[in-house]
This record gives C-alpha cells, sequence and structure tokens, in this order.
C-alpha cells in the first residue's frame, strides 16, 4: 500500500480488524500466515493467532481485539466442528456480528454446510489474496 493511499474503514470509520485463526492441531500455517500479510498490505489490521488455537481462545482474542472478522485456515478435516464451535461461541458471546470467513482443502457439499451454519465466505485452493482482500473490504468496509 502506498504512502497516498487510504487503508480501508469500517462504515463508523474505524480501521478493518481482522483476526486471522490456524484452529485445532493443524501446523500448516504457510496459507494464514499470506492471507494475513495480504490484509496487512492493503492496509487491514490483523491479529494473527498463530497455530494450535481452541475455537475459545479465537473469540476470545476476537472480542478483546475489537475484530470485525475472523479468518479461519483450517487443513485437517475438522473443519465442520471447528467453524461450528467458532460461530456458537461468538453467539453466546453476543457477538455474532463478527464475520466469520475460511479456507482450506474443503469438499463443495462441506461449504455449502458450513455457509448454512452461518460462515459467510470459503476461500479454496488458488483463490487470489486480492480477491480474499477485496471480499473483506467489501462485505465489512465502508462504501467507497
Amino acid at each position: 500500500m502506498s504512502s497516498t493511499a487510504t487503508a480501508p474503514r469500517t462504515p463508523a470509520g474505524a480501521p478493518i480488524r481482522v483476526v486471522v485463526a490456524k484452529p485445532g492441531l493443524d501446523g500448516h500455517d504457510r496459507g494464514a500466515k499470506v492471507v494475513a500479510r495480504a490484509l496487512r498490505d492493503a492496509g487491514i489490521e490483523v491479529v494473527y493467532t498463530g497455530l494450535h488455537q481452541t475455537p475459545e481462545q479465537i473469540v476470545e482474542t476476537a472480542i478483546q481485539e475489537d475484530a470485525d472478522v475472523i479468518g479461519l485456515s483450517v487443513l485437517s478435516g475438522a473443519h465442520l466442528t471447528l467453524f461450528r464451535a467458532v460461530l456458537d461461541l461468538l453467539a453466546a458471546r453476543d457477538a455474532t456480528d463478527i464475520v466469520v470467513f475460511g479456507g482450506g482443502i474443503i469438499p463443495a457439499d462441506d461449504i455449502r454446510d458450513l455457509e448454512a451454519m452461518g460462515v459467510a465466505k470459503i476461500f479454496t485452493p488458488g483463490t487470489t489474496t486480492a480477491s480474499i482482500v477485496d471480499w473483506v473490504v467489501s462485505r465489512v468496509g465502508a462504501p467507497a
């Protein structure tokens, strides 16, 4: 992002804040780090939680950091369980205004199930970082 560009903002004028997390036992975080860097390069505030986070830790971080969005990277095959746990915890904490998206190697049928349970978007391998950034900005950013 050049010094003359304006960072994306929420409709309230605050910078967009995203928590990027790796839930569960999956130890492959390259994709999460690439997405986090792309979001940061676009001027979005990013908190990367690191590996092996529990859904409780992720939701607590998102609430403490006043996040607009949680991005989960799941490659372990436990995506249905982990996304459901995060969504349930957000509901229990009255924080359903936090948008949840994710990525990983997720079968098409499971993507439909995740979207039905409230996950806003799933990105699969091959998705460009630019399209992820554009989606985050269009989903939670102020109108241009």
